[in-house]
């Protein structure tokens, strides 16, 4: 069973999550949290396997909300957006989240990018992942632009994945346009964000994008 905990300050979409996920034999919602303080509590105390985060609730924000969870290594978080919510969607990735999902996602879709990420793929939707990543690419960057020099520890066909990550493949469409095995990408994938100090895929898309590689 994949444990998930959702967190959502509005109750009906709350509730509407919960009665989707709830239809699923391999999901069970372990909890509930209305703030983003209560959601870093209960991860805390029930251990998910991943959290289902809203960017915007009281108290405390999903991206804080999500460094936390991320950092103290208490569950995967998979973070609910709008694409107007451009900045808060970049501050969830570098604070280690997992990937992304619209408000707007269908119930077929939000159970299958739940079973994606537990399952450790971690990018959803590759077409919207492209899509944002572009987005957050040609908005000036707040932060120091990463160094190229990290790029030293990785061999030539690990720089190669970090570029499809960057344009937001999934290890399968990674293996096929690298002509490789799909076993093959999930290893060069774990190696990478070892040796880059990176928690996701996903922050190795982002900075796959800074490098412009």
């Amino acid at each position: 069973m994949i444990r998930v905990l959702v967190a959502e300050d509005q109750s009906a979409v709350r509730a509407g999550l919960v009665l989707i996920l709830g239809s699923a034999p391999d999901i069970e919602v372990v909890g509930e949290a209305a703030d983003g303080e209560q959601a870093v509590s209960l991860a805390r105390e029930l251990r998910p396997d991943l959290v289902l985060m809203d960017v915007q609730m009281p108290r405390l924000d999903g991206v804080a909300a999500t460094r936390i969870v991320v950092g103290e290594q208490l569950a995967d978080v998979l973070v609910l957006t709008t694409f107007d919510l451009d900045e808060y969607v970049f501050g969830a990735l570098r604070a280690g989240a997992a990937g992304f999902l619209l408000k707007n996602t269908d119930a077929k879709d939000l159970i299958a990018a739940v079973r994606t990420v537990a399952g450790g793929e971690g990018i959803v939707a590759p077409a919207v992942t492209r899509r944002l990543i572009a987005e957050l690419a040609a908005k000036p960057v707040r932060e120091p632009t990463a160094d190229p020099a990290v790029l030293r520890e990785l061999t030539r066909r690990e720089r190669e994945v970090l570029s499809c990550l960057g344009e937001g493949l999934s290890n399968a469409a990674v293996a096929e346009r690298l002509d490789m095995a799909e076993a093959t990408v999930k290893t060069h994938v774990s190696r990478l964000l070892g040796k880059l100090g990176l928690r996701s895929r996903v922050q190795a898309a982002v900075l796959a994008q800074e490098l412009g590689i």
